[in-house]
């Protein structure tokens, strides 16, 4: 089984959302690939000032009960997406960082720290620090063309799933099910669904074994 996150790395929710993704590697890790993809957000999904931003955190910082306020300090006026911040730990897979220190670094230093990450020395020095990376080598990589059009590959997958909210995740089972869950950040209905989607492919595998494939047509 496999489960995606499709994220965008300054998203608040996306923020709020890392709990629960650390939460279900740690009970499901042994079961289930997890992954992680970049799904740009473009003005439309962007705060269009610092006094929205800050509304849109203490809505978010409420609703999920949160004992700190994040930081608008990051956001820069008039930018219609935010490439540094997403890129640069997409760039970090091809130094060999496939866990989620890279990200976890760029966006906490945005929404905790208020840092500019849109500047891309900014990202790069705070992914380079969490993974012991040299600075130079990952900034070649995340300049590469090839690591933006990745990205924008991912988030146009992310839309033609028909999703809307980040952060989103897709399951899929090897029986070939499907679920979705866009904007979902609570462990208890992501959690649930892993244990039904496991639970059926299990079930397909004991009848193969008890009664074989199915018939020749």
């Amino acid at each position: 089984m496999k489960v995606t996150l499709f994220l965008e790395v300054v998203s608040s929710w996306c923020h709020w959302v890392e709990p629960t993704w650390a939460r279900l590697r740690a009970e499901f890790g042994d079961r289930v690939e997890f992954d992680w993809k970049v799904a740009l957000m473009d003005p439309s999904g962007l705060p269009a000032s610092r006094a929205q931003c800050d509304w849109f955190y203490r809505r978010s910082g409420t609703l999920v009960r949160s004992p700190y306020m994040l930081s608008s300090e990051w956001f820069e006026p008039g930018l219609s997406e935010y490439l540094a911040p997403n890129l640069v730990p997409e760039a970090a897979r091809e130094l060999g960082i496939h866990d989620d220190r890279a990200r976890l670094a760029i966006a906490e230093g945005a929404v905790l720290r208020g840092l500019k990450v849109a500047d891309w020395q900014v990202s790069v020095d705070l992914a380079a620090k969490a993974c012991d990376l040299d600075p130079e080598e990952l900034m070649r990589f995340a300049r590469n063309p090839e690591i933006e059009a990745r990205c924008r590959r991912s988030t146009a997958e992310f839309h033609a799933l028909g999703l809307r909210q980040r952060p989103a995740f897709v399951l899929e089972n090897r029986i070939g099910d499907r679920a979705t869950l866009s904007g979902f950040v609570a462990h208890a209905p992501l959690a649930a669904t892993i244990e039904a989607m496991l639970s059926d492919a299990a079930s397909y595998e004991s009848y193969a074994v008890h009664h074989g494939g199915p018939p020749p047509g």
